[in-house]
């Protein structure tokens, strides 16, 4: 059996392969209510019925003011929760673990969607303030207020909360999300956060407080699910987040109760500079494992199922997630199946499909 497809122990849970769903923002909760459609229940358990190993939803917005845009998903109210609880089920049904990823967009909030505008959405069209480390603005966006001392030492059991609240829907999985430039890696990363408060630059120079407190709040609530959290491992500008102070926050989150690291990179500063090619960010992970022995993804434009399994293989990483290849094709891993395995696992295969699956010849 290939490695992309052998079992791996995600915290208490048991994940079927390595071949994971990355979080993807669809922007279509159209009442901007933050409660799942059709669509959400459509897009994510067609990859779990697709041979995932794991599904995570998009950001879900841990209040109301976290939400990236007004059509975000939340994860804010009982009632969120109670309309993602089938789709929960509906992944675990077909054999994958339900994740969902906790998110606080802070200073990069209120913007248009994709497909409806760019930048700040304004206050007469439905957008709200924003808050941040600082009250510095991500380019051309809305200024945010800076959080208050008390307001950050809130966002802890916010996050707590929310994790709780999607336990109990049946998500096996939590993500904390601390990258992409939304609020957590506002807080972390030195070019964002200038605040002189406990809230700022701590032992070391690093400015891990508020990411060790929500990795703590998160696992007191949830100790019988699986913990993640996503960083980004660099900021692509000088003077930002590098691999080395990555190294040093996933410890920190290790102590606060992680069980496993998706390392991403960018998204704090418009300056950035990043070389976009396939496995681009393996190295991040790759050197967060050897540093530390955390379980870690790999991501980044990995999409061909022999890429992925030579990051396993190298040992770069634990597992790997995707995106964009996912969306082309929600039944990625059937045919990555078939190409790595041969007749080794036919598992992640529905029945009703199997009469598809091309088995390719073995050598005599």
């Amino acid at each position: 059996m290939s490695v992309l497809f052998s079992p791996v122990q995600l915290g208490p849970v048991e994940v079927r392969n390595r071949a994971w769903v990355s979080p993807m923002c669809q922007y279509s909760c159209e009442e901007q209510d933050g409660m799942p459609s059709d669509w959400h229940r459509e897009h994510l358990t067609s990859f779990a019925r697709g041979g995932a190993g794991l599904v995570m939803t998009e950001a879900a917005a841990i209040e109301p003011i976290g939400r990236i845009s007004p059509q975000d998903l939340g994860i804010w109210n009982d009632a969120q929760a109670e309309a993602l609880a089938p789709i929960a089920a509906r992944i675990r049904a077909h054999g994958a673990v339900a994740a969902v990823q906790l998110a606080h967009a802070g200073r990069k909030a209120s913007t248009y969607r994709e497909w409806s505008g760019r930048g700040s959405v304004p206050l007469e069209q439905g957008g709200w303030p924003t808050v941040s480390a600082g009250a510095a603005a991500f380019g051309s966006y809305a200024a945010p207020r800076a959080l208050a001392a008390d307001e950050v030492a809130a966002l802890p059991e916010r996050f707590a909360v929310a994790a709780r609240r999607a336990v109990d829907a049946g998500f096996e999985a939590v993500e904390v999300h601390a990258a992409h430039g939304y609020l957590l890696h506002q807080f972390l990363s030195p070019l964002s956060n200038a605040r002189d408060d406990e809230w700022g630059v701590g032992e070391g120079g690093l400015r891990t407080l508020l990411l060790q407190r929500v990795v703590e709040a998160v696992r007191a609530a949830v100790p019988e699910a699986a913990l993640m959290v996503r960083l980004s491992a660099s900021d692509w500008v000088d003077g930002g987040i590098d691999s080395a102070m990555t190294v040093e926050h996933v410890r920190v989150a290790i102590a606060a109760g992680a069980d496993w690291f998706d390392l991403s990179s960018g998204g704090l500063d418009p300056r950035q500079e990043i070389p976009l090619e396939p496995g681009y960010q393996v190295p991040f992970a790759r050197d967060v494992r050897a540093a530390t022995g955390a379980k870690v993804n790999a991501v980044g434009l990995i999409e061909d199922p022999a890429h992925a399994e030579s990051v396993l293989v190298d040992g770069d990483a634990d597992a790997v997630m995707l995106a964009r290849a996912w969306m082309r094709n929600p039944h990625w891993a059937l045919g990555a199946e078939a190409e790595l395995d041969g007749v080794a696992d036919a598992s992640v295969w529905p029945p009703q499909y199997t009469r598809a699956r091309r088995v390719p010849e073995r050598a005599h």
